[in-house]
């Protein structure tokens, strides 16, 4: 069989050459995705249809030597199967209908499978198209994460809701968090069960919280997931990205279980070498503005992540979702440098 490179690197193999892809590398940057967005209906719809996303996933692979396609989903089709009413407004994002006490009470767990089927079916059918080499990525948010879209009904810059809820109605929170933990080990599960090699825990709003509140809603539910999926899939490879971690990394890392650990852009280069494991694989971390001025801000940059990260597995990858605004020629320009030096 072809060696998948980049399943490889998560599980600790070193390359001579750093295997890449990119966050949100199937999105609004590629007019091939715009053009199909548009036949789709609602971004939801796009999601839920197995025919458009398996098509979507693969949209970069065939612009760009990539060494893995992500599963095209959102991190709220979570919510959306618990029952919580999700939309997506054009140039707003996710609109959800924010929880009340009462609403954690009220939401399906039961189900949550059957409505995620069609992602499911999505899995399957990329297990079937791609390349052997490459890797398939599945996903899904934190619960942290998740828990201050369904709490705040939207994204916000300081997770106040979410985070004031918390100390309020603990017990209430306690509940919620359950409910995604045990939803996400079982969506990860079925991801894995699929096709999928690898799956990332999108922890997304790890920034803002004490590290009293990072241990308990980012270090302790990640770790119950990764664990719980490990008790269904032994040994499953799991990449941990919590966001703004900041100082929280190593703790992270170590505490969770993680296979590889993804630093965001804002995360020194020196950081994997002074604080972390040196075995221990690290995924990023290029500023996806760089991506967009290209040039010597993006190519000198690119060289100091390559010789930052060279002893160790590294995966190129930015350090948060490329951009809408993203030339493509400049992607081009990335992976010949990853690729080529």
């Amino acid at each position: 069989m072809a060696k998948k490179r980049l399943l490889a690197t998560v599980l600790g193999e070193r390359q001579d050459t750093p295997p890449m892809w990119i966050m949100r590398q199937a999105g609004r940057y590629l007019p091939e995705y715009r053009e199909l967005r548009a036949k789709a209906g609602s971004f939801l719809d796009l999601c839920y249809n197995p025919d458009f996303a398996t098509e979507v996933t693969v949209q970069p692979l065939r612009r760009f030597d990539l060494d893995a396609a992500i599963l095209f989903s959102d991190i709220l089709v979570i919510p959306d199967a618990l029952g919580q009413k999700v939309r997506f407004e054009q140039g707003e994002g996710p609109v959800l209908e924010p929880l009340t006490v009462s609403d954690v009470d009220r939401l399906e767990h039961g189900g949550a499978l059957d409505h995620l089927a069609p992602v499911l079916e999505t899995v399957r059918r990329l297990r079937g198209v791609l390349a052997p080499e490459k890797t398939l990525i599945g996903f899904c948010g934190s619960p942290w994460t998740v828990a201050t879209y369904m709490l705040n009904g939207r994204g916000s810059p300081d997770q106040w809701v979410a985070r004031r809820f918390a100390l309020e109605h603990p017990a209430a929170f306690s509940k919620l968090m359950d409910v995604l933990v045990e939803t996400s080990i079982d969506y990860l599960v079925a991801q894995f069960q699929a096709g999928a090699d690898v799956v990332q825990l999108f922890e997304s709003w790890a920034l803002n919280l004490d590290d009293a509140a990072f241990e308990a809603q980012v270090i302790e539910p990640n770790r119950r997931i990764v664990e719980g999926v490990r008790a269904k899939v032994p040994d499953a490879p799991v990449i941990g990205f919590p966001r703004g971690a900041a100082g929280n990394l190593k703790r992270y890392a170590e505490k969770t279980g993680v296979n590889a650990l993804g630093l965001d852009y804002a995360t020194p280069l020196s950081f994997a070498d002074d604080f972390l494991p040196k075995t221990l694989p690290v995924q990023g971390n290029l500023d996806p503005l760089r991506l967009v001025i290209g040039g010597k801000a993006m190519e000198e940059r690119v060289h100091e992540i390559k010789a930052a990260f060279a002893k160790r597995p590294h995966i190129f990858n930015l350090g948060h979702g490329i951009v809408p605004e993203t030339p493509i020629e400049h992607v081009e320009r990335l992976v010949e440098l990853v690729k080529k030096g």
